[in-house]
């Protein structure tokens, strides 16, 4: 069962979409060539589009293997490869306007969504980097749009050491850069105070996973 989410007032507008980045990006350069970029609320209308979202995203859950046997993800997932259509157009509004303000640096567009939804505080990701296929070896990027109640992504060196918290929720984008995937690792924990679900969408360039 998934609790109720409960909206923002700041949300309340009548032009939905993606908002400017430019100048209202806020970089904060990491350790070990990575970095993180920051946007508060890009998404206007971001209410109304997880609404949307939870009904036409075909959820589902998935299990796999973690150390000696078969566990149950704690979240739901889909993922929409190359080629196949997203299920909102602001996610395609949203995916053009990263193209375009990303393009010089990351060198090409992205390509892959993942949509994950945590239910409530018992759903969580633990510690990893996007290091499957070549974030694993190359500089790459990963942006998260996250909509619903807020909830905290964790950030740390890989191996341990000063963790960062960005608590991101009704619109608002993270995106990862540099080595991040590589020497540095993020996490949604556990929480015992987050009751309402999030949706969070991850767009990734070409074999990033």
């Amino acid at each position: 069962m998934t609790a109720p989410f409960q909206g923002s007032l700041l949300d309340l507008c009548e032009e939905a979409g993606p908002g400017p980045l430019g100048s209202t990006v806020r970089r904060t350069v990491l350790a070990h060539g990575a970095w993180v970029d920051v946007r508060p609320g890009w998404i206007a209308g971001a209410d109304a589009l997880f609404d949307r979202l939870m009904q036409v995203v075909p959820w589902r859950a998935e299990r796999r293997h973690m150390y000696d046997r078969i566990v149950d993800v704690p979240r739901l997932l889909k993922f929409y490869d190359q080629g196949e259509e997203l299920p909102d157009p602001l996610l395609r509004q949203a995916k053009e306007a990263l193209d375009a303000h990303y393009a010089a640096e990351l060198g090409e567009p992205f390509r892959t969504a993942g949509l994950c939804l945590y239910r409530d505080g018992h759903d969580s990701v633990a510690w990893h980097g996007d290091r499957i296929g070549r974030g694993g070896s190359e500089d790459t990027m990963v942006a998260i749009i996250s909509i619903g109640t807020p909830r905290g992504l964790l950030l740390r060196p890989r191996g341990g050491g000063t963790t960062l918290r960005h608590d991101l929720g009704h619109g608002d984008l993270l995106v990862m850069g540099g080595s991040c995937q590589r020497t540095w690792e993020h996490a949604i924990p556990k929480s015992t105070r987050v009751t309402g679900p999030r949706i969070s969408i991850q767009f990734r360039p070409r074999g990033v996973r």
